[in-house]
């Protein structure tokens, strides 16, 4: 015989034991939390510099104002990132990510000796890769491709190998702590960060002989450029490519601020600023739809400025009959890139 309300009684019983359990097992996860789990509060401070000088190349900061270059020197300054990322390394192969707001914030892990390595999270263009190990952890950039780009003529035969193509990344910031002791306390410890930079800036300026008033549309192409940066030292790769990049018309000439990770395998003991070799190179399109390439061996300029400076090059010359209009001639407006178009590369 089934007695009435038996079965809602019990259901209202096991709900009971149900809800007491979950709570018994919050009040055991917060005691494991408090009991085994350390924090440290991260503070984050952020160098905002868009070159280093070095003991043989100009001190672009000093010499600014005196040299009369434009535009002022801060406003090259990368803004101030929106986040922060942090990798908690806990063994070779095991680790953990969190993101923090640029200031900073609290983040846990277990007790005991752990890598910490940092960069900021707001960025569009960086590929991280081999991010599972902290001694492969590497940035790189996506890949861009440029049809009327063939290479650069000035450069050495044993350097004018077709180089990979690439967008400039993304301002990017590094900071790494190779063994960090976490212990349980009451309130996190603080860690002081300073981000700095490894991506750099350089100010490319391109002047004219004659023929700017012809000239529509400009892009440009950096090579010998490293691919990528390793995150834990700094060190730029071996590897080496073309950055691809648009210009801008002044009134005296052509400008590009143009990002990279700078010079390749720097810096390295073994490293020799002499050994390799860079080009520029100017593509300008004018309102008569015509399209003339420039190029110029950078080499000895990069010399002294492995890691952001200025570039400065000259004697760029256009003819009055080149940019005469004829029949098949047409208005570039900035619209109308037509086969400018540049394509991103799948990863």
């Amino acid at each position: 015989m089934r007695l009435p309300g038996i079965k809602s009684t019990y259901i209202a019983a096991l709900a009971t034991m149900l809800l007491s359990a979950c709570n018994q097992k919050d009040l055991c996860y917060d005691h494991w939390d408090h009991a085994y789990r350390a924090e440290v509060e991260i503070r984050a401070q952020w160098e905002l510099e868009w070159q280093r000088t070095y003991a043989d190349g100009t001190d672009w900061q000093a010499e600014w104002d005196h040299l009369g270059l434009v535009p002022p020197y801060d406003s090259l300054r990368p803004a101030r990132p929106s986040g922060l990322s942090v990798i908690v390394y806990n063994t070779s192969t095991r680790y953990d990510e969190y993101n923090r707001s640029a200031e900073g914030g609290v983040v846990g892990m277990t007790p005991g000796n752990h890598q910490l390595l940092m960069y900021n999270n707001d960025t569009e263009f960086i590929v991280f890769k081999d991010m599972a190990e902290s001694s492969e952890a590497e940035a790189t950039t996506r890949g861009r491709s440029r049809a009327s780009y063939v290479g650069n003529p000035m450069l050495s035969t044993s350097t004018s190998r077709t180089e990979y193509t690439v967008n400039p990344p993304d301002p990017l910031f590094g900071y790494f702590v190779d063994d960090y002791k976490a212990v349980n306390s009451p309130t996190p410890e603080v860690l002081e960060v300073t981000m700095r930079p490894l991506v750099f800036t350089y100010l490319v300026r391109y002047y004219f002989d004659h023929g700017l008033e012809y000239v529509r549309l400009a892009r440009g192409a950096m090579a010998g450029m490293a691919e990528g940066v390793k995150l834990t030292t700094g060190y730029t790769t071996d590897e080496i490519v073309t950055v691809l990049y648009d210009c801008e018309i002044k009134d005296w000439g052509i400008e590009a601020r143009v990002l990279s990770f700078g010079a390749p395998n720097y810096p390295n003991p073994e490293y020799s600023r002499g050994a390799d070799e860079y080009g520029l190179n100017l593509e300008v399109r004018l309102g008569n739809g015509k399209i003339f390439n420039f190029d110029w061996n950078i080499t000895e300029a990069m010399a002294t400025q492995p890691r952001g400076g200025v570039i400065e090059v000259g004697g760029v010359y256009i003819s009055d009959e080149d940019a005469k209009e004829d029949s098949g001639a047409f208005d570039v407006t900035v619209d109308d890139w037509g086969e400018w178009n540049d394509i991103p590369l799948p990863l």
